[in-house]
Protein backbone atom coordinates (compact mmCIF):
# COMPACT_ATOMS: atom_id res chain seq x y z
CA UNK A 1 0.00 0.00 0.00
CA UNK A 2 1.39 3.37 -1.01
CA UNK A 3 0.21 6.37 0.99
CA UNK A 4 0.68 9.85 -0.43
CA UNK A 5 0.95 12.88 1.84
CA UNK A 6 -0.64 15.82 0.08
CA UNK A 7 0.74 19.32 -0.01
CA UNK A 8 -1.69 21.79 1.61
CA UNK A 9 -2.92 24.23 -1.02
CA UNK A 10 -5.68 26.06 0.82
CA UNK A 11 -5.26 29.73 1.80
CA UNK A 12 -4.44 30.94 4.34
CA UNK A 13 -1.53 28.44 4.29
CA UNK A 14 -1.79 25.54 6.72
CA UNK A 15 1.56 24.19 7.90
CA UNK A 16 0.15 21.07 9.54
CA UNK A 17 0.48 17.53 8.22
CA UNK A 18 -1.10 14.23 9.22
CA UNK A 19 2.22 12.37 9.49
CA UNK A 20 5.56 13.83 10.54
CA UNK A 21 8.76 12.29 9.10
CA UNK A 22 9.32 10.40 12.36
CA UNK A 23 5.74 9.10 12.36
CA UNK A 24 6.09 7.87 8.77
CA UNK A 25 9.17 5.87 9.77
CA UNK A 26 7.36 4.48 12.82
CA UNK A 27 4.37 3.37 10.73
CA UNK A 28 6.55 1.64 8.14
CA UNK A 29 8.32 -0.24 10.92
CA UNK A 30 5.00 -1.47 12.36
CA UNK A 31 3.32 -2.05 8.98
CA UNK A 32 6.07 -2.97 6.47
CA UNK A 33 3.53 -3.20 3.62
CA UNK A 34 3.09 0.57 3.75
CA UNK A 35 5.25 2.90 1.69
CA UNK A 36 5.02 6.68 1.92
CA UNK A 37 5.39 9.26 -0.80
CA UNK A 38 5.36 12.94 0.13
CA UNK A 39 4.35 15.78 -2.18
CA UNK A 40 7.00 18.48 -1.99
CA UNK A 41 6.02 21.57 0.00
CA UNK A 42 7.73 24.79 1.00
CA UNK A 43 5.08 25.65 3.62
CA UNK A 44 4.83 22.42 5.62
CA UNK A 45 6.09 22.64 9.22
CA UNK A 46 8.39 19.68 8.50
CA UNK A 47 10.77 20.41 5.64
CA UNK A 48 11.25 18.17 2.62
CA UNK A 49 14.78 17.55 3.87
CA UNK A 50 13.45 16.18 7.17
CA UNK A 51 11.44 13.57 5.25
CA UNK A 52 14.45 12.71 3.11
CA UNK A 53 16.52 12.09 6.25
CA UNK A 54 14.07 9.33 7.18
CA UNK A 55 14.28 7.83 3.69
CA UNK A 56 10.81 9.01 2.65
CA UNK A 57 10.32 9.51 -1.09
CA UNK A 58 9.49 13.05 -2.25
CA UNK A 59 7.70 13.82 -5.49
CA UNK A 60 5.55 16.30 -7.39
CA UNK A 61 3.30 13.45 -8.56
CA UNK A 62 1.21 11.26 -6.25
CA UNK A 63 -0.85 9.58 -8.99
CA UNK A 64 0.61 6.15 -8.22
CA UNK A 65 -0.50 6.24 -4.55
CA UNK A 66 -3.39 4.13 -3.30
CA UNK A 67 -4.42 6.48 -0.50
CA UNK A 68 -3.94 10.25 -0.38
CA UNK A 69 -3.98 11.99 3.00
CA UNK A 70 -4.12 15.71 3.80
CA UNK A 71 -5.46 18.08 6.42
CA UNK A 72 -7.62 20.74 4.73
CA UNK A 73 -9.81 20.49 1.63
CA UNK A 74 -8.07 19.55 -1.61
CA UNK A 75 -8.66 22.11 -4.38
CA UNK A 76 -10.99 20.75 -7.06
CA UNK A 77 -8.34 21.09 -9.76
CA UNK A 78 -5.90 19.00 -7.71
CA UNK A 79 -8.21 16.02 -7.18
CA UNK A 80 -7.05 12.76 -8.79
CA UNK A 81 -9.85 10.53 -10.06
CA UNK A 82 -10.46 7.00 -8.73
CA UNK A 83 -8.40 7.51 -5.56
CA UNK A 84 -9.06 7.17 -1.84
CA UNK A 85 -8.72 10.48 0.04
CA UNK A 86 -8.62 11.39 3.73
CA UNK A 87 -9.00 15.08 4.68
CA UNK A 88 -11.34 17.50 6.46
CA UNK A 89 -13.87 18.10 3.68
CA UNK A 90 -16.17 20.42 5.65
CA UNK A 91 -19.20 19.07 3.83
CA UNK A 92 -21.07 16.96 6.40
CA UNK A 93 -22.97 20.00 7.72
CA UNK A 94 -23.90 20.95 4.14
CA UNK A 95 -21.46 23.85 4.09
CA UNK A 96 -22.42 25.77 0.93
CA UNK A 97 -18.85 26.79 0.11
CA UNK A 98 -17.80 23.15 -0.41
CA UNK A 99 -20.81 21.83 -2.33
CA UNK A 100 -18.89 21.91 -5.63
CA UNK A 101 -16.02 20.04 -3.99
CA UNK A 102 -18.26 17.14 -2.97
CA UNK A 103 -19.95 17.14 -6.38
CA UNK A 104 -16.57 16.85 -8.10
CA UNK A 105 -15.46 14.09 -5.73
CA UNK A 106 -18.50 12.10 -6.84
CA UNK A 107 -17.89 12.94 -10.51
CA UNK A 108 -14.31 11.71 -10.25
CA UNK A 109 -15.32 8.46 -8.53
CA UNK A 110 -13.25 9.32 -5.47
CA UNK A 111 -13.68 7.47 -2.18
CA UNK A 112 -13.75 10.22 0.44
CA UNK A 113 -13.02 9.50 4.10
CA UNK A 114 -13.42 12.55 6.33
CA UNK A 115 -11.25 12.94 9.44
CA UNK A 116 -14.25 14.44 11.21
CA UNK A 117 -16.33 11.29 10.65
CA UNK A 118 -13.78 8.81 12.04
CA UNK A 119 -15.72 7.48 15.02
CA UNK A 120 -15.96 4.40 17.23
CA UNK A 121 -19.00 2.14 17.45
CA UNK A 122 -20.60 4.54 19.92
CA UNK A 123 -20.19 7.38 17.42
CA UNK A 124 -17.48 9.13 19.45
CA UNK A 125 -14.90 10.99 17.39
CA UNK A 126 -11.49 9.37 17.51
CA UNK A 127 -9.16 11.89 15.92
CA UNK A 128 -8.95 15.65 15.57
CA UNK A 129 -6.98 18.77 16.38
CA UNK A 130 -9.34 19.85 19.17
CA UNK A 131 -6.89 19.18 21.99
CA UNK A 132 -4.38 21.65 20.58
CA UNK A 133 -7.14 24.15 19.83
CA UNK A 134 -7.83 24.13 23.58
CA UNK A 135 -4.16 24.45 24.49
CA UNK A 136 -3.47 27.37 22.20
CA UNK A 137 -6.86 28.96 22.84
CA UNK A 138 -5.98 29.42 26.51
CA UNK A 139 -2.60 30.93 25.63
CA UNK A 140 -4.29 33.36 23.24
CA UNK A 141 -6.97 34.17 25.80
CA UNK A 142 -4.41 35.14 28.44
CA UNK A 143 -2.49 37.14 25.85
CA UNK A 144 -5.71 39.02 25.01
CA UNK A 145 -6.36 39.69 28.70
CA UNK A 146 -2.85 41.04 29.23
CA UNK A 147 -3.21 43.39 26.28
CA UNK A 148 -6.79 44.40 27.12
CA UNK A 149 -5.92 45.29 30.73
CA UNK A 150 -2.42 46.54 29.81
CA UNK A 151 -0.89 44.17 32.38
CA UNK A 152 1.57 42.13 30.35
CA UNK A 153 2.56 41.27 26.78
CA UNK A 154 3.14 37.86 25.26
CA UNK A 155 4.34 36.95 21.77
CA UNK A 156 1.80 35.44 19.42
CA UNK A 157 1.65 31.67 19.63
CA UNK A 158 2.61 31.40 15.95
CA UNK A 159 5.97 32.96 16.84
CA UNK A 160 6.85 30.16 19.27
CA UNK A 161 9.16 27.31 18.33
CA UNK A 162 7.30 24.45 19.98
CA UNK A 163 5.43 23.33 23.09
CA UNK A 164 8.58 23.64 25.23
CA UNK A 165 8.93 27.30 24.27
CA UNK A 166 5.20 27.68 24.92
CA UNK A 167 5.55 26.21 28.43
CA UNK A 168 8.61 28.33 29.24
CA UNK A 169 6.66 31.51 28.53
CA UNK A 170 3.67 30.38 30.56
CA UNK A 171 5.88 29.68 33.57
CA UNK A 172 6.86 33.36 33.63
CA UNK A 173 3.27 34.56 33.49
CA UNK A 174 1.95 36.35 36.57
CA UNK A 175 -1.82 36.03 36.57
CA UNK A 176 -3.77 38.41 38.84
CA UNK A 177 -6.59 37.37 41.15
CA UNK A 178 -9.17 36.75 38.45
CA UNK A 179 -11.95 34.25 37.86
CA UNK A 180 -11.73 32.08 34.76
CA UNK A 181 -14.68 30.19 33.30
CA UNK A 182 -14.11 27.20 31.00
CA UNK A 183 -17.01 25.45 29.25
CA UNK A 184 -16.60 22.03 27.69
CA UNK A 185 -15.13 18.73 28.81
CA UNK A 186 -14.37 17.16 25.46
CA UNK A 187 -11.09 17.19 23.56
CA UNK A 188 -10.99 21.01 23.40
CA UNK A 189 -11.90 21.39 27.05
CA UNK A 190 -9.26 18.88 28.12
CA UNK A 191 -6.56 20.76 26.22
CA UNK A 192 -7.63 24.05 27.79
CA UNK A 193 -7.82 22.55 31.28
CA UNK A 194 -4.34 21.09 30.92
CA UNK A 195 -2.89 24.59 30.45
CA UNK A 196 -4.84 26.01 33.39
CA UNK A 197 -3.56 23.17 35.58
CA UNK A 198 -0.03 23.63 34.25
CA UNK A 199 -0.27 27.24 35.47
CA UNK A 200 -1.35 25.88 38.88
CA UNK A 201 -4.54 27.89 38.82
CA UNK A 202 -6.86 26.57 41.49
CA UNK A 203 -9.97 24.75 40.28
CA UNK A 204 -13.12 25.43 42.31
CA UNK A 205 -16.72 24.27 42.23
CA UNK A 206 -19.37 26.19 40.31
CA UNK A 207 -21.04 27.18 43.58
CA UNK A 208 -17.82 28.56 45.10
CA UNK A 209 -16.88 30.27 41.83
CA UNK A 210 -20.11 32.26 41.94
CA UNK A 211 -20.32 32.99 45.67
CA UNK A 212 -16.78 33.32 47.04
CA UNK A 213 -14.24 36.11 46.52
CA UNK A 214 -10.80 34.49 46.26
CA UNK A 215 -7.37 36.00 46.84
CA UNK A 216 -5.79 34.04 44.02
CA UNK A 217 -6.70 33.21 40.41
CA UNK A 218 -9.26 30.41 40.16
CA UNK A 219 -11.20 28.60 37.45
CA UNK A 220 -14.22 26.37 37.14
CA UNK A 221 -14.88 23.90 34.33
CA UNK A 222 -18.58 23.68 33.50
CA UNK A 223 -20.66 21.15 31.59
CA UNK A 224 -24.06 21.66 29.95
CA UNK A 225 -26.16 21.08 33.08
CA UNK A 226 -24.17 23.74 34.92
CA UNK A 227 -25.67 26.42 32.68
CA UNK A 228 -28.91 24.96 31.32
CA UNK A 229 -32.12 23.98 33.10
CA UNK A 230 -35.45 22.48 32.12
CA UNK A 231 -38.79 22.78 33.88
CA UNK A 232 -40.46 20.27 31.56
CA UNK A 233 -38.18 17.20 31.49
CA UNK A 234 -35.58 15.57 33.70
CA UNK A 235 -32.35 17.52 33.86
CA UNK A 236 -29.97 14.93 32.47
CA UNK A 237 -27.14 15.20 29.97
CA UNK A 238 -28.82 12.70 27.66
CA UNK A 239 -32.04 14.73 27.69
CA UNK A 240 -30.14 17.93 26.97
CA UNK A 241 -28.47 16.45 23.91
CA UNK A 242 -31.73 14.83 22.74
CA UNK A 243 -34.07 17.75 23.47
CA UNK A 244 -31.97 20.94 23.77
CA UNK A 245 -34.98 23.07 22.81
CA UNK A 246 -36.68 22.09 26.10
CA UNK A 247 -33.95 23.77 28.16
CA UNK A 248 -33.34 27.38 29.19
CA UNK A 249 -29.96 29.00 29.73
CA UNK A 250 -28.81 29.86 33.25
CA UNK A 251 -25.47 31.15 31.98
CA UNK A 252 -26.23 34.68 33.21
CA UNK A 253 -25.23 33.70 36.75
CA UNK A 254 -21.61 33.79 35.58
CA UNK A 255 -21.71 37.31 34.08
CA UNK A 256 -20.99 39.33 37.25
CA UNK A 257 -18.12 37.16 38.52
CA UNK A 258 -16.17 36.08 35.42
CA UNK A 259 -13.11 37.91 34.04
CA UNK A 260 -12.11 35.54 31.23
CA UNK A 261 -14.39 33.05 29.53
CA UNK A 262 -12.91 30.17 27.51
CA UNK A 263 -15.62 28.65 25.29
CA UNK A 264 -14.54 25.11 24.44
CA UNK A 265 -17.85 23.27 24.20
CA UNK A 266 -19.87 21.89 21.31
CA UNK A 267 -23.07 23.86 20.77
CA UNK A 268 -26.23 22.43 19.26
CA UNK A 269 -27.97 25.13 17.18
CA UNK A 270 -31.25 24.22 18.91
CA UNK A 271 -29.78 24.75 22.38
CA UNK A 272 -30.29 28.04 24.26
CA UNK A 273 -27.95 30.92 23.51
CA UNK A 274 -25.37 31.59 26.21
CA UNK A 275 -24.66 35.29 25.70
CA UNK A 276 -27.16 37.46 23.83
CA UNK A 277 -26.93 41.09 22.78
CA UNK A 278 -29.35 41.96 25.57
CA UNK A 279 -27.06 40.23 28.06
CA UNK A 280 -24.11 42.30 26.88
CA UNK A 281 -25.98 45.54 27.59
CA UNK A 282 -26.62 44.64 31.24
CA UNK A 283 -24.59 46.53 33.86
CA UNK A 284 -23.62 43.31 35.60
CA UNK A 285 -21.92 41.89 32.51
CA UNK A 286 -18.29 42.05 33.65
CA UNK A 287 -16.48 39.60 31.35
CA UNK A 288 -13.44 41.35 29.87
CA UNK A 289 -12.20 38.63 27.49
CA UNK A 290 -14.02 35.88 25.63
CA UNK A 291 -11.75 33.32 23.99
CA UNK A 292 -14.21 31.51 21.73
CA UNK A 293 -12.13 28.45 20.98
CA UNK A 294 -15.08 26.71 19.33
CA UNK A 295 -15.58 29.81 17.14
CA UNK A 296 -19.27 29.44 16.38
CA UNK A 297 -20.19 32.42 14.22
CA UNK A 298 -23.72 33.69 14.89
CA UNK A 299 -23.91 30.92 17.45
CA UNK A 300 -24.29 30.84 21.25
CA UNK A 301 -22.11 33.90 21.93
CA UNK A 302 -23.42 37.12 20.39
CA UNK A 303 -20.10 38.95 20.28
CA UNK A 304 -18.45 36.24 18.16
CA UNK A 305 -19.41 37.97 14.95
CA UNK A 306 -16.55 36.72 12.78
CA UNK A 307 -13.45 34.55 12.97
CA UNK A 308 -10.26 36.36 13.88
CA UNK A 309 -6.95 35.46 12.28
CA UNK A 310 -3.60 34.21 13.46
CA UNK A 311 -2.11 37.54 12.35
CA UNK A 312 -4.81 39.58 14.14
CA UNK A 313 -6.32 37.27 16.74
CA UNK A 314 -8.23 39.85 18.83
CA UNK A 315 -11.06 42.21 18.02
CA UNK A 316 -13.33 44.27 20.23
CA UNK A 317 -17.12 44.19 20.49
CA UNK A 318 -18.89 47.21 21.97
CA UNK A 319 -21.30 46.12 24.70
CA UNK A 320 -23.91 48.84 24.11
CA UNK A 321 -23.46 49.78 20.45
CA UNK A 322 -23.16 46.08 19.55
CA UNK A 323 -20.60 46.67 16.82
CA UNK A 324 -16.97 45.73 16.34
CA UNK A 325 -14.53 48.21 17.84
CA UNK A 326 -11.03 48.58 19.25
CA UNK A 327 -10.67 45.96 21.97
CA UNK A 328 -8.99 48.57 24.23
CA UNK A 329 -12.24 50.52 24.35
CA UNK A 330 -13.40 50.46 28.01
CA UNK A 331 -16.92 49.49 26.90
CA UNK A 332 -15.74 46.59 24.80
CA UNK A 333 -15.18 42.88 25.24
CA UNK A 334 -11.93 41.53 23.78
CA UNK A 335 -12.86 38.60 21.54
CA UNK A 336 -10.36 35.94 20.48
CA UNK A 337 -11.99 33.73 17.85
CA UNK A 338 -9.23 32.23 15.72
CA UNK A 339 -10.81 29.33 13.84
CA UNK A 340 -7.58 27.46 13.02
CA UNK A 341 -5.79 27.56 16.38
CA UNK A 342 -3.79 24.30 15.98
CA UNK A 343 -1.94 25.94 13.08
CA UNK A 344 -0.10 28.05 15.67
CA UNK A 345 1.91 25.09 16.99
CA UNK A 346 1.88 23.03 13.81
CA UNK A 347 4.69 20.59 14.60
CA UNK A 348 3.27 19.61 17.97
CA UNK A 349 -0.34 19.38 16.80
CA UNK A 350 0.74 17.33 13.76
CA UNK A 351 2.57 14.84 15.98
CA UNK A 352 -0.50 14.36 18.19
CA UNK A 353 -2.78 13.95 15.17
CA UNK A 354 -0.44 11.38 13.65
CA UNK A 355 -0.45 9.40 16.89
CA UNK A 356 -4.24 9.20 16.79
CA UNK A 357 -4.36 8.27 13.10
CA UNK A 358 -1.82 5.50 13.65
CA UNK A 359 -3.71 4.15 16.65
CA UNK A 360 -7.24 4.23 15.24
CA UNK A 361 -7.12 4.24 11.44
CA UNK A 362 -4.01 2.55 10.03
CA UNK A 363 -4.78 -0.87 11.58
CA UNK A 364 -8.15 -0.86 9.81
CA UNK A 365 -6.39 -1.23 6.47
CA UNK A 366 -5.04 -4.61 7.57
CA UNK A 367 -7.66 -6.09 9.93
CA UNK A 368 -10.61 -6.12 7.53
CA UNK A 369 -11.88 -2.96 9.21
CA UNK A 370 -13.18 -5.05 12.11
CA UNK A 371 -14.24 -1.93 14.06
CA UNK A 372 -15.95 -0.28 11.06
CA UNK A 373 -13.60 2.69 11.25
CA UNK A 374 -13.32 2.98 7.48
CA UNK A 375 -16.93 2.04 6.82
CA UNK A 376 -18.32 4.72 9.13
CA UNK A 377 -16.01 7.49 7.94
CA UNK A 378 -16.52 6.91 4.21
CA UNK A 379 -18.73 9.58 2.66
CA UNK A 380 -18.54 8.53 -1.02
CA UNK A 381 -18.06 5.23 -2.84
CA UNK A 382 -18.37 4.31 -6.52
CA UNK A 383 -19.61 7.77 -7.41
CA UNK A 384 -22.40 7.68 -4.82
CA UNK A 385 -22.98 8.83 -1.27
CA UNK A 386 -22.67 6.00 1.23
CA UNK A 387 -25.74 5.00 3.25
CA UNK A 388 -24.56 6.87 6.35
CA UNK A 389 -24.34 10.14 4.38
CA UNK A 390 -27.38 9.86 2.12
CA UNK A 391 -28.78 12.88 3.98
CA UNK A 392 -26.40 15.00 1.84
CA UNK A 393 -28.32 14.11 -1.34
CA UNK A 394 -30.34 17.32 -1.44
CA UNK A 395 -27.18 19.32 -0.65
CA UNK A 396 -25.32 18.09 -3.73
CA UNK A 397 -28.35 18.17 -6.02
CA UNK A 398 -29.25 21.82 -5.48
Amino acid sequence: MKIGIIREYKNPPDKRVVFSPKKCAEIVKIFPRIKFKVERSDIRCFSDHEYEKYGIELSENLSDCDVLIGVKEVPIEKLIADKKYFFFSHTIKKQPYNKKLLQEILNKNIDLFDHETIVDKSNNRLIGFGYYAGVIGVYNGFRAYGLKKRLFEMPKAIELNDRNHFNDLLKKLEIPNIKILLSGKGRVGRGAKEVLDFLRIKQVSVKDFIKINFHEPVYTNVDVLDYNYSNSIENSISNFYSYPEKFESTFSKFFPVTDIYFAGHYHNPNAPKLITNNNLKKKNFNIDVIADISCDINGPIACTIRPSTIENPIYGFHKTKLVECDFHNPNSIAVMAVDNLPCELPRDSSEIFGDMFLKYVIPSFFNDDKDDILKNSQITSNGQLTFRFKYLSDYISK
